[in-house]
């Protein structure tokens, strides 16, 4: 039986060999299918006015900061606020006991009574003299004597009146009002306390609407914007926008209203103040910010989305598509972002089409089936890639199932191509 299969073998192992050398020999003429290119979604760049800018990081400070002290000793009486509220100038906040002070003011105005009867007296007695002068009774040394008695009457008024004025002064002191309108701090001293004159302190009140914004600015920065503010250049004005510490992009508006007259030689770095309205009192002494302010003139700048900038080794560059839809590298200086974008310095002229979303797909030279689209005046966020399909996206070619997707989430998004330079324009 198995002399028998031996044969058999042996006949079809001949007849697949030739139908295998059969098939090799049908196909050595042809070509192998070429995969489709790959696709890719690619989007002209933004071009419209920009002004460039410098952010720093800065603190809030109140306009008007006031520590609250007595101006009288005394014991503590009454606290009339409640705490961490808005008073206003002028609002009464603590009462010391006023019966010293009280006294001290009846004191002195029995004191200008009595030196108001004395003037009388003495004035009288002046002139009863001046009366026997003209008759020789008296001498005129006498005479003398009493005018000078009478003056000296009249000058105790004075003293006693202005020591009468002083002790009103230190009873309306006994109440203690807010110098400032603003919100208060707590109280530091509770009823029954002793407080000493210009010593104790009672609370504290920072003023609310508006607020400083204080910042330093290194001297690269500070001569930019000087010579903006030159006279003949351009000039931006003194806008600025404060982002807090919570936000991405500014939306806060103010204006830069001092400069100091100095750099710190320690640190390199001149301070300056921005003044920003805070009607809401959401802005407080103390809280941090990041001020924007304007680095250049406004010019048509080139944006595009951050995530089409590639990187090889210590080069930027973009994947541009030709008119033949070949794709080139191009060389480009990236600058700061912009409403999202990021700004090109040098490399594009702004009508270039440029990937946007598969660049894991791309090499030089290689056909690219890409889906136009059309991008927004202001990207959701730095590095945004989102757009909306450009009007004559249908144009651009017949396109292969799945055209335009977006890569893998887990392919990476910006690796330079293998084994190949982009070239310098």
């Amino acid at each position: 039986m198995n002399s028998k299969r031996l044969p058999l073998l042996s006949l079809l192992t001949v007849f697949g060999a030739a139908f295998a050398l059969a098939g090799c020999g049908d196909n050595s003429g042809g070509k192998a299918a070429a995969p489709p290119p790959p696709q890719v979604t690619a989007a002209h760049p933004v071009v419209r006015p920009v002004v460039e800018h410098d952010d720093f990081t800065g603190r809030f400070e109140a306009v008007e900061a006031v520590e609250v002290r007595a101006r009288v000793s005394g014991v503590l009486e009454s606290v009339l606020f409640r705490e961490g509220g808005m008073v206003k100038q002028g609002d009464l906040l603590f009462v010391i006991d006023r019966r010293p002070y009280q006294a001290a003011v009846d004191q002195a105005l029995a004191a200008v009574k009595s030196a108001k009867a004395r003037v009388d007296f003495a004035v009288g007695d002046l002139d009863r003299a001046r009366s026997l002068s003209k008759s020789g009774n008296i001498s005129e040394q006498v005479l003398e004597t009493r005018r000078q008695t009478a003056q000296v009457a009249q000058a105790d008024v004075a003293g006693a009146e202005a020591n009468l004025e002083a002790a009103r002064l230190n009873l309306s002191f006994t109440e203690i009002r807010a110098p400032i309108s603003g919100r208060i701090g707590r109280r530091e001293l509770t009823e029954g306390n002793l407080v000493v004159a210009n010593t104790t302190l009672l609370t504290n009140i920072v003023s609310v609407d508006p607020i400083y914004f204080y910042f330093d600015i290194d001297e690269r920065s500070l001569l930019a914007y000087t010579r903006l503010l030159q006279p003949g250049g351009e000039k931006p004005g003194t806008d600025v926008m404060v982002a807090l510490s919570d936000e991405e992009e500014p939306s806060l508006r103010g204006k830069l209203d001092f400069l100091s007259n100095r750099l710190d030689p320690g640190t390199g770095t001149l301070r300056a103040r921005a003044v920003l309205p805070n009607p809401g009192g959401l802005l407080k002494a103390g809280m941090f910010g990041r001020i924007r302010i304007p680095a250049s003139p406004s010019y048509k700048g080139v944006l595009i989305p951050d995530v089409a900038v590639m990187t090889d080794q210590n080069r930027r560059f973009v994947w541009v598509v030709d008119e033949g839809g070949v794709a080139r590298a191009q060389v480009v200086r990236p600058g700061p972002h912009i409403d999202g974008y990021r700004l090109i310095r040098s490399g594009l002229k702004g009508d270039e089409l440029i990937v946007i979303n598969g660049m894991i797909r791309v090499r030089p030279g290689l056909k690219l089936a890409a889906k136009v689209v059309e991008l927004p005046p202001k990207a959701a966020g730095p590095g945004s890639a989102s757009a909306a399909p450009a009007p004559d996206a249908a144009k651009s070619g017949p396109k292969a199932p799945g055209a335009g997707k977006a890569p893998d989430a887990g392919a990476p998004a910006n690796k330079a191509p293998d084994n190949k330079t982009p070239e310098k324009k």
